[in-house]
C-alpha cells in the first residue's frame, strides 16, 4: 500500500511508503538505470532466513563490542563517577538514531542500506556518498578493532607487543570463513558469540561487584559538565553499530517485524550492559580508571587475580570475534549492491540478492583491511587517527541517512518525529567533527566524480546514436535507393498486368 508520491528532494519520490521491497514502483535512476536498491518494482522477491534471535545478537555485537574493552575506564578518567550520566545521556540519545535506522530498514530492506534510502530520497550521487563512506571509510575500523583485542590478549597473556599484529590479523580469519558460506552460518555464529559476550559481561559485574566503595563516588563531577561532555563524545563510538544491521535486513525473516523487534531488545541489552559496566568501573577503581590501557583487566584483577585475566582474555576474543562478524555481512552486502547499482565494477554485483553470498564484495573488503592494516603497521599502531576517520565517515552516513528519513518516513509519524531529532543530532555531531571530515570529502569527490563521468559517456552515447540515426536517414533518402525502391514495387506490378492481359 502506499500514497501518492509528491515531488521530492532530487526528482525521487518523497513521502512514499510501501510494505517490502517489491512493492515500490519502478523508478529510473539519472544515470539511466533501475536500481533494485530503490526498491524498484520487480526486484528479486525477499528471502531471509536470519530470525529473530540471530538478528538481535548481529545487533548486539555491532554496539556492545570492543566498547567494552576501552570506553568505561576511559569515560570514568574524563568525567569521574559522572560518566555514569555519559553513558545514561548516550543511551537516551541512541534511542532515536536506532529506531529511525529500524524504521527504514523495516520499510526498505536491501543490501545497500542507508545508500538505499539515500538513493530513494537525495538521488544517486548522495547514495554513491554514503556507500563509499561506509565501504571505504567506516571499513578502516575493521582492523582498528582487531588490533585493540590483540592488545588485551596480549596484556594477558604477557607476551611482547610485537605479537599485536599477529593476533590482530588471525582475527579476521574465523569470520570471514563463517561469512563465506553466508548469512545463516555466520548469524548462528553470531548468535553463539553474543551469548558468550553477554554471559562474560554478567560475569564481569558479579565478581567486581563485592568491592564496591560508596567512597568511589565523591566527588561526583571531577571535571565539571565538561567532563561530562566529552565523555559522550567518546561513547560516540560505542553507540556508532546501529546501521549495521541496515545492509543485512534482506537477510531477514520478515523485516518488517522482526528488525523493530530486534532492534528494541539490543537497545535494552546493551544499555544495561554500559550502565552496569560502568558503574562498577567507577565504584571498583575510583580515581585508577583509565590509568592503564587495558582498563577491563584491571577491574578485574582488582578482586578476582585467579581468573581474572583469563575472563578478560576471554572477554577480548569473543569481542573482537563478534563484532568482526557482525560487520564483515554488512560490508560483503554493501559493496555487492555498489555494483550492482552501478557505484562500483558491476563484477562486485553478484550477491547482492537476499540469500546469496557476496563472495566478491568480501574479497574485496578482505583486500581493503589487509590494506588498512598495513597503514597501521607503518603508523606504529597508533589508532587515533584511524578511529577518527572511522568516526567521521559514520558521522557523515548518520547525517544523510537521517536526512533521508526525514523525507521518507510519514509525516507526523512516531518514525518521522525520531528522524527529525536523529537529524539534529547529527548536525551536531557533524558540527563536533569537522576538523576530521577530510576523508569524507575526498569520497564525496570521488561519488561526485564518477557522476560527471557517467553524464560525458551517456552524452557521447547520444550522440554515437544520433549519428547513427542520421546516416540511416540519409541513406533511406538517398536517389538510388529511391529508384531501387520504385523498381521493386513496380517489377511485380507490371508482371501481375502482364498476367492479365490476353494472350
Amino acid at each position: 500500500m502506499s500514497t501518492l508520491p509528491s515531488p521530492g528532494v532530487g526528482g525521487t519520490l518523497q513521502n512514499e511508503r510501501v510494505t517490502s521491497n517489491t512493492d515500490a514502483p519502478a523508478t529510473t535512476t539519472r544515470d539511466g538505470a533501475t536500481p533494485h536498491a530503490a526498491g524498484a518494482q520487480g526486484a528479486p522477491a525477499h528471502h531471509g532466513t536470519l530470525g529473530l534471535g540471530q538478528g538481535t545478537a548481529l545487533y548486539i555485537a555491532s554496539v556492545l563490542g570492543t566498547g567494552i574493552l576501552v570506553l568505561p575506564g576511559l569515560a570514568a578518567e574524563v568525567a569521574g563517577p559522572a560518566s555514569i550520566i555519559s553513558v545514561a545521556a548516550v543511551l537516551v540519545l541512541s534511542i532515536p538514531l536506532a529506531g529511525t535506522f529500524a524504521a527504514l530498514a523495516a520499510r526498505y530492506p536491501d543490501a545497500g542500506g542507508v545508500a538505499s534510502f539515500v538513493r530513494r530520497a537525495l538521488g544517486d550521487t548522495a547514495a554513491r556518498m554514503a556507500g563509499y563512506w561506509f565501504y571505504f571509510g567506516v571499513c578502516i575500523g575493521a582492523p582498528v578493532l582487531a588490533v585493540l583485542g590483540g592488545e588485551y590478549v596480549v596484556a594477558v597473556l604477557g607476551v611482547d607487543r610485537a605479537a599485536v599484529p599477529i593476533i590482530g590479523f588471525a582475527v579476521f580469519v574465523p569470520p570471514f570463513i563463517a561469512n563465506w558460506f553466508g548469512v545463516r552460518v555466520a548469524g548462528w555464529v553470531q548468535f553463539v558469540l553474543t551469548g558468550l559476550l553477554l554471559s562474560v559481561v554478567v560475569g564481569v559485574v558479579a565478581v567486581t561487584f563485592p568491592a564496591v566503595e560508596a567512597s568511589n563516588f565523591t566527588p561526583f563531577l571531577p571535571n565539571g559538565w565538561a567532563g561530562v561532555g566529552l565523555a559522550i563524545s567518546l561513547f560516540v563510538w560505542a553507540f556508532a553499530g546501529w546501521k549495521v544491521g541496515t545492509h543485512i535486513a534482506g537477510e531477514v525473516k520478515n523485516p518488517r517485524r522482526t528488525i523493530p523487534i530486534a532492534t528494541a531488545i539490543a537497545i535494552v541489552v546493551v544499555g544495561l550492559g554500559y550502565l552496569a559496566l560502568q558503574f562498577v568501573t567507577v565504584a571498583v577503581l575510583g580515581s585508577r580508571a583509565g590509568e592503564g590501557q587495558v582498563p577491563l583487566l584491571d577491574l578485574v584483577e582488582s578482586t578476582a587475580p585467579g581468573i581474572g585475566s583469563v575472563l578478560v582474555a576471554i572477554v577480548a576474543a569473543v569481542v573482537t570475534l563478534g563484532v568482526v562478524n557482525a560487520y564483515l555481512p554488512a560490508f560483503g552486502k554493501l559493496g555487492a549492491a555498489l555494483g550492482r547499482d552501478g557505484d562500483l565494477p558491476r563484477w562486485l554485483a553478484k550477491g547482492a540478492a537476499d540469500g546469496e553470498v557476496p563472495r566478491r564484495s568480501l574479497a574485496l573488503t578482505g583486500v581493503l583491511i589487509v590494506v588498512y592494516f598495513g597503514l597501521m603497521l607503518v603508523n606504529r599502531l597508533d589508532l587515533t587517527g584511524f578511529i577518527l576517520i572511522h568516526t567521521s565517515n559514520m558521522v557523515a552516513i548518520y547525517a544523510a541517512g537521517m536526512l533521508a528519513a526525514t523525507l521518507l518516513l510519514e509525516r507526523w509519524s512516531l518514525g518521522w518525529w525520531l528522524a527529525v531529532v536523529a537529524t539534529v543530532m547529527t548536525a551536531g555531531l557533524l558540527v563536533l567533527a569537522w576538523a576530521n571530515l577530510i576523508v569524507p570529502l575526498v569520497l564525496a569527490l570521488a561519488a561526485v566524480l564518477v557522476t560527471l563521468v557517467r553524464r560525458v559517456r551517456r552524452r557521447r552515447a547520444a550522440a554515437r546514436a544520433s549519428r547513427v540515426a542520421r546516416a540511416e536517414e540519409d541513406a533511406a533518402d538517398a536517389p538510388g535507393d529511391d529508384a531501387d525502391a520504385d523498381a521493386g514495387v513496380s517489377e511485380p506490378v507490371l508482371t501481375a498486368t502482364a498476367r492479365q492481359e490476353p494472350r
